[in-house]
């Protein structure tokens, strides 16, 4: 290895290690040592990792929550999708839309209260009125 490819590498290594020193400066831990602080950034990261990993799933299960309703709702006779509109946020489903009657409503509701990993329904449905 040549002499300036030398100092290139030390300067490198020692601009990385300032680097990571400085970065648990921030956070004041008296006699903690480089290794500790990265294990504290590290934590922080994974922390950071899980909670969005968290949230991703929550999404994912949300989305799986409203297919199943839809997908209730259309199989179930009398009940118009394109009318009825689902959303879920949290496990919590709101249908929006007009429906023909109150039984029809009533019927809705209840198929959006069973479904899997409800766990409660906000009723934005309306009734069309006949006149």
């Amino acid at each position: 290895m040549n002499h300036a490819h030398k100092r290139t590498t030390l300067l490198a290594a020692i601009l990385a290690g300032t680097a990571l020193v400085s970065a648990g400066c921030s956070d004041r831990h008296p006699g903690e040592t480089a290794g500790q602080k990265l294990d504290r950034s590290a934590d922080k990261v994974a922390a950071a990792t899980e909670r969005a990993t968290k949230e991703t799933a929550v999404v994912v299960d949300d989305a799986a929550i409203t297919t199943k309703v839809k997908s209730a709702i259309f199989a179930e006779p009398g009940l118009k999708t394109l009318q009825i509109n689902v959303d879920t946020k949290g496990g919590v489903v709101t249908l929006s839309g007009t429906v023909d009657t109150p039984v029809l409503k009533e019927r809705a509701m209840e198929i959006a209260q069973h479904a899997d990993g409800v766990r409660s329904v906000v009723d934005n449905l309306a009734i069309k009125s006949t006149g």
